[in-house]
């Protein structure tokens, strides 16, 4: 009598433990499923890539999957990408970056790497203290728990790189990269409505004076579009009057090769211009850096 007993209580012993281990097994796979972050591209329009593990150029749609470790690039035209529900980016025409992604929606790891260009984060909901989104350039990262700011990178003829940070809500905080790949311990925060310049060149790593309000004029009319009501409310919170100049939603650039008109574009304000592909036959170059946003008509010479 006493045997069957302990064998009865053997078998219940052996079930609840079969019990508690499919129950873990259960749990371990919801945990992996809820691990996934859906990136996606939003929106595309014009001449963009996605470039993945050594893959050639893959041409982006509308509700294409990104992983971790795409390289995006957007020729000319617009991108937006999501991010788990809640985050944007906002990507300009002459940009190319690598997306890094891990982690889950409640200990989200996300970096993106940017090489040149611009791009315009939104993040709607404030990050979990577990969480982290940072935009890193050549020169600098900039780190957000929850904002709306705009990171531009540009080189001139002589290579410099700039790095431009404009806040439109929250705070970033920015950090110095020198040029061995070390970061600056001291951190620089850019308050919304403000902006700053870092630069780097063959010797020094620095910014170019303290931060500023933003030059609500030099952003790109897309941007401005998109963030207007923000915008005006910085614009009153910062007492700048409303711009009475009527700024032209289009430029005229013009090239001009033995002082004879060579050819024209029409560029959209804040776009910048594209280099003919048909070239002079005499040696030389356009005498114009084709990376800045075009502002105004211009002229560009061959020389």
């Amino acid at each position: 009598m006493e045997k069957k007993k302990s064998r009865r209580w053997l078998i219940i012993a052996v079930a609840i433990l079969v019990i508690a281990a499919a129950v873990a097994i259960i749990l371990l796979i919801t945990k992996k499923k809820d691990s996934y972050r859906v990136i996606k591209i939003y929106e595309v329009e014009g001449a963009a890539f996605v470039q993945r593990d050594g893959v050639d150029d893959l041409e982006p749609y509308a509700n294409m999957l990104l992983k971790s470790g795409d390289t995006v690039r957007v020729d000319a035209g617009s991108m937006t990408l999501k991010l788990d529900e809640d985050k944007y980016v906002y990507v300009e025409e002459n940009t190319e970056f690598k997306l890094i992604a891990q982690g889950t929606d409640e200990n989200s790891k996300t970096a993106i790497e940017l090489t040149k260009g611009a791009i315009t984060n939104e993040i709607q909901n404030k990050l979990s203290t577990e969480s982290s989104y940072e935009v890193n350039t050549p020169n600098a990262t900039m780190a957000v728990r929850g904002t709306v700011f705009r990171v531009e990178v540009t080189y001139d003829e002589a290579g410099v790189c700039y790095t431009k940070v404009s806040t439109l809500e929250g705070k970033v905080a920015s950090r110095l990269v020198y040029a061995d790949g070390s970061v600056s311990e001291q951190e620089v925060l850019i308050e919304h409505g403000y902006e700053v310049i870092i630069y780097q060149d063959d010797k020094n790593t620095d910014y170019m004076g303290d931060v500023e309000p933003i030059d609500f004029s030099k952003l790109p009319q897309a941007v401005s579009e998109r963030f207007g009501a923000l915008i005006d409310e910085l614009k009153e919170e910062l007492g700048l009057k409303e711009e009475t100049t009527n700024q032209k939603s289009e430029y005229t650039v013009t090239f001009l090769y033995n002082g004879a008109v060579f050819g024209t574009q029409t560029v959209k304000a804040g776009a910048c211009a594209q280099e003919p592909s048909l070239m002079p036959e005499a040696g030389g170059s356009w005498d114009y850096d084709f990376s800045k946003p075009v502002m105004e008509d211009i002229t560009i010479e061959w020389k």
